[in-house]
């Protein structure tokens, strides 16, 4: 199971200094990557409609180029955004910035990709809101094809490509691309397109029978895709406060591995951690006592 890190809003905020010592840091102590979110505008309040949207008053860095920071200060850890919204993005112009940013890192790069639902957003970046679960699917079929060939030609709903490609190439050809759902329900459609398409899932469930049970679901999908479903790589994620029993960390730890979770993230968002060197410590704490576990 990788160990990894995520930061998410404005954890380690603005200084670009700690910013730097804490992910060196983190690749020090044998973290194996970095995960970041996506929000480029947020909405007002009065807007949300009783939503639980993204809003202004929450910044957010721009995650391509907070990770190229990041692989610029670093020389192994992995970078993953997670979750970049691509609907709401040029899929020709994220290609690119992606494959940059695989060039810069030398190839640690993965895309975690979802569809959003901050409709306000969509409407900020003059993107259609209501196409965006079928236009991811043609996305991220445009993104391989522009990573593995050098003249792409592709004729789709969305996309109207003749013999076009990027120069200079990733070093990944494709780069690994992930799918994220959202939290709290399962939305069928969402599972089955993973199963189908992501190299990996990025899933926010506690290690409990649902998780268990749409898991099942997800690899039975894969198999009537014509995939294996143990070439799916899974993700979960685990937040951590300063007063937790160690225990706890460990049976949680134990709980995913029994699942088939390969990948679990740890973030210590949600503390009123205000310094830096705060996330970072705390980090550190819960990999010194789960490592072991994982090896």
């Amino acid at each position: 199971m990788e160990l990894g890190a995520a930061f998410g809003n404005l954890d380690l905020g603005t200084d670009f200094g700690a910013i730097r010592d804490v992910v060196q840091a983190l690749e020090e102590h044998g973290f194996a990557s970095i995960s970041t979110n996506d929000h480029v505008v947020g909405g007002h309040p009065d807007r949300a409609r009783g939503e639980k949207v993204h809003l202004h008053d929450t910044g957010v860095h721009e995650p391509l180029v907070l990770l190229s920071f990041i692989g610029a200060v670093t020389t192994t850890i992995g970078l993953c955004t997670s979750i970049l919204l691509l609907p709401q993005r040029q899929t020709t112009l994220v290609a690119k910035q992606v494959a940059e940013l695989d060039l810069l890192s030398k190839g640690r790069v993965r895309l975690g990709v979802g569809v959003g639902r901050n409709w306000m957003e969509y409407e900020a970046l003059g993107e259609d809101f209501t196409t965006r679960g079928a236009r991811i699917e043609e996305q991220v079929a445009v993104l391989r094809r522009y990573w593995t060939e050098e003249l792409v030609t592709f004729e789709g709903r969305w996309h109207h490509l003749d013999r076009v490609g990027l120069n200079p190439m990733p070093v990944q050809r494709p780069i690994p691309i992930w799918m994220g759902s959202f939290f709290g329900g399962v939305v069928e459609r969402v599972i089955e397109r993973i199963a189908r398409l992501a190299d990996g899932w990025t899933a926010q469930f506690p290690p409990d029978d649902a998780f268990a049970a749409t898991l099942e679901r997800l690899r039975g999908y894969a198999r009537a895709a014509g995939r294996d479903p143990e070439a799916i790589g899974i993700e979960s994620a685990v937040r951590v406060r300063p007063g937790d029993d160690p225990q706890r960390w460990l049976d949680t730890v134990e709980a995913y591995r029994r699942l088939g979770v390969t990948h679990l993230k740890v973030t210590a968002a949600g503390n009123g951690l205000t310094d830096p060197a705060q996330h970072l410590a705390l980090l550190l704490r819960w990999k010194g006592v789960v490592s072991p576990t994982t090896a």
